[in-house]
């Protein structure tokens, strides 16, 4: 028997927990920033400018090029115009929200499968971080 079939009821549940998350008041707010970003084309060039100097400067670090002081001040000051774009600077915190959200709810339902149970404050203390939550010899 697929204990996971479409009509499950741990399906039903995850389907109400997106349902939850989909309808919680700070979600739509971090997704109305993402599409604030996506709907201003000058602050995605902007945006997609400094990521990909940064991007550059960085493989030039790894190919062991020093990097210039004129580089690296030009760097910064395209970092800080950007840093000062509310548009860009909402999407880049919303983006970090998001992620750290979706991580934390992963770790919530990794460590509830590993534990068998809904995990403690404590439990998730232990489990410091990892790909997992621990356990599965990825920390």
């Amino acid at each position: 028997m697929n204990l996971l079939t479409n009509d499950s009821a741990v399906i039903e549940k995850t389907k109400e927990l997106c349902n939850a998350i989909a309808q919680d008041i700070e979600f739509v707010t971090l997704q109305g920033q993402v599409e604030r970003f996506l709907e201003d084309d000058a602050a995605k060039l902007q945006y997609q400018s400094v990521h990909e100097r940064g991007e550059e400067l960085h493989q030039k670090q790894q190919a062991g090029v020093e990097l210039g002081e004129r580089e690296i001040k030009e760097f910064e000051a395209a970092r800080t115009e950007l840093l000062e774009n509310e548009v860009a600077r909402d999407f880049m915190d919303a983006q970090q929200s998001l992620q750290t959200l979706q991580q934390t709810i992963s770790k919530y339902v990794g460590m509830t499968m590993e534990l068998g149970r809904v995990p403690e404050p404590e439990d998730m203390e232990q489990s410091g971080g990892g790909c997992c939550g621990g356990g599965c010899g990825c920390d």
